[in-house]
């Protein structure tokens, strides 16, 4: 197969052709192994040539076989393969200016995801042993991050990969770092989107992940922790809560800074440098102090994340704007 018009007949008619074998037959049973196996023969070649959409279809075909075989992981495998083909024919269009229309491919794709999503839970339920809960399956949530990853890198669809991200960190709620990584891809959707009463929420719920079973702050979790303090101030100095809006977990992140004394650092997983610049940071925007905010912005930078850098620069205007 090539490109252009040619490419399409052909690979209709083989599509065609390996369906008809599919079809009942007076006392002949349709061979659907065969079928399977030469439908995803066929969603190679179109992968080869460079047919995103005629591959998809065909994975689909091909699922469809083998879901009637009752064969759960070859039908979910199946299915991810054509979801795979479909985001790439829409991220090839996005790209090209040339969308496919109402975003059908995306939809497919987006369909084939949640379908094989089911099918492993459906497989899973079935392998577990019963009178017991069932876990949520992992691959399950891989396949939500896998979506999200797409729809944010590769659409810009921010808002619609926040959905997938939550999804994700909902189903692994038994695996806590695997969890904290989906809450951090939500919590920077939402700064992106410019929802800070979202991902402050976003960033307590990592919090109390990290510290359910008094697990050790070291490793992992202290990375975790300290992105999550010091940008929980930032978001609070920008959304500057009035002391009745304001929950005591929160209000007692602001009291660390604004009351600590000389030479003590309450907060383990911060350095006293870091500490001292964040503490200085809340007292001058408590106090409005414009020239100090200005200074502390240019010692506080390389302590920064990229994400945290934004937040800050987003506060340093607000606090040069005036009074909300």
């Amino acid at each position: 197969m090539g490109d252009g018009s040619g490419s399409s007949v052909d690979f209709l008619g083989q599509y065609r052709a390996i369906s008809n074998k599919l079809k009942k037959r007076f006392l002949r049973k349709p061979n659907v192994t065969e079928a399977s196996d030469q439908f995803g023969a066929l969603a190679l070649r179109c992968e080869r040539d460079e047919l995103p959409q005629y591959a998809g279809l065909c994975w689909m075909a091909a699922a469809r076989c083998e879901g009637s075989l009752s064969n759960n992981p070859g039908e979910a495998w199946d299915l991810v393969r054509g979801a795979r083909q479909f985001m790439a024919a829409e991220v090839k269009g996005a790209r090209l200016g040339c969308p496919s229309p109402g975003g059908e491919h995306l939809q497919a794709a987006v369909s084939c995801y949640s379908h094989a999503a089911t099918k492993w839970q459906q497989h899973q339920s079935c392998e577990h042993t019963q009178g017991l809960p069932q876990p949520p399956s992992p691959l399950a949530a891989g396949l939500s991050l896998e979506l999200g990853h797409a729809l944010r890198v590769d659409l810009n669809r921010v808002g619609e990969a926040a959905t997938e991200y939550k999804h994700a960190a909902e189903l692994q709620r038994g695996s806590p770092l695997e969890q904290l990584n989906s809450l951090g891809l939500l919590a920077s959707c939402q700064i992106e989107l410019g929802d800070y009463d979202g991902a402050l929420s976003t960033f307590n719920e990592m919090v109390t992940v990290t510290e359910v079973g008094s697990r050790p702050t070291m490793g992992a979790y202290s990375d975790i922790l300290h992105r999550c303090e010091v940008t929980r101030v930032l978001l609070l100095l920008i959304l500057q809560p009035s002391a009745q809006r304001l929950p005591p977990d929160l209000a007692q992140v602001l009291e660390k800074y604004a009351w600590g004394e000389e030479g003590s650092v309450p907060v383990s997983y911060l350095s006293e440098d870091e500490f001292l610049l964040l503490q200085s940071l809340v007292m001058a925007c408590q106090s409005r102090d414009v020239e100090s905010l200005c200074s502390l912005e240019a010692e506080l930078w390389s302590h920064l994340s990229s994400e945290q850098r934004g937040l800050l620069r987003t506060l340093v205007r607000q606090m040069f704007s005036g009074p909300k």
